[in-house]
């Protein structure tokens, strides 16, 4: 059996003929203008690239095509707290995939919204049961306590994850304990779509890296920029410092 016969997600393409201007957000970004197909044939897909160059905006559109809430959660949760969420769902396409047991869609920006929504829901409906699927209260804990809880909790093997700078809440040592997790979902069936700035997720061995710079371009974890920054400054952060500030 192949790689991406066990997959969730083998392939998603873009409705180029649909989309009346390039011209106009957020079909005027550089990797959404230049887009056409993505394949996918690991069981974790990580996309890196500069702040502002449209990931978090492509991730979460194809949270969203996938039927997951713009704000984090899984499929059945249906809550908004102000509508940012781009029109690029619309027009991809998710090509054909093994239905997974589960799917979640985890960001970092409007993880306390989603926290809020759950909390919400066990309240108002009188089903504080839904508490222990979470790991407890989310807002009880701090922020990347919450995050680890969550993904201890809640995800299972056979499931489908699109992470959106996960690291942003946790330590290096929590990067650590969730890149574990990750290891043990994916032995476990599961697949992952990862935007990230973290040295730690993307040196995953069983990964791929997408370079999002160069129009999802695959790339080597040590000829990531990420890579290469963190080992020049870790290795003699006084003279980058000199030219820094000097």
């Amino acid at each position: 059996m192949s790689m991406d016969s066990k997959l969730m997600v083998t392939k998603i393409s873009l409705e180029r003929d649909k989309i009346e201007s390039f011209d106009k957000y957020p079909f005027n970004i550089e990797i959404v203008k230049n887009f056409y197909e993505l394949k996918f044939d690991s069981p974790v897909t990580f996309f890196v690239g500069e702040n502002g160059i449209g990931k978090s905006t492509f991730i979460e559109a194809i949270a969203v095509a996938l039927g997951l809430p713009a704000e984090g959660g899984t499929e059945n949760f249906r809550y908004e707290t102000k509508n940012t969420t781009s029109e690029l769902s619309n027009y991809l396409r998710v090509g054909t995939y093994n239905h997974p047991k589960m799917k979640f869609f985890l960001r970092a920006e409007s993880f306390y919204n989603f926290s809020s929504e759950m909390e919400r829901v066990a309240e108002e409906n009188g089903f504080p049961e839904l508490y222990k699927y979470y790991g407890g209260n989310l807002h009880e804990c701090s922020h990347g306590e919450s995050f680890i809880k969550l993904v201890q909790n809640k995800f299972r093997g056979e499931g489908l994850y699109i992470l959106d700078e996960p690291e942003a809440a946790l330590s290096p040592q929590r990067q650590l304990a969730l890149l574990c997790l990750i290891d043990q979902l994916v032995k476990e069936g599961s697949q992952f779509i990862i935007a990230t700035h973290s040295p730690i997720l993307i040196s995953y061995r069983n990964g791929k890296i997408l370079d999002l710079n160069h129009n999802f371009k695959e790339i080597k974890y040590k000829d990531t920029e990420i890579y290469s920054l963190y080992k020049m400054y870790l290795d003699d952060p006084d003279a980058m410092q000199h030219r820094l500030f000097d």
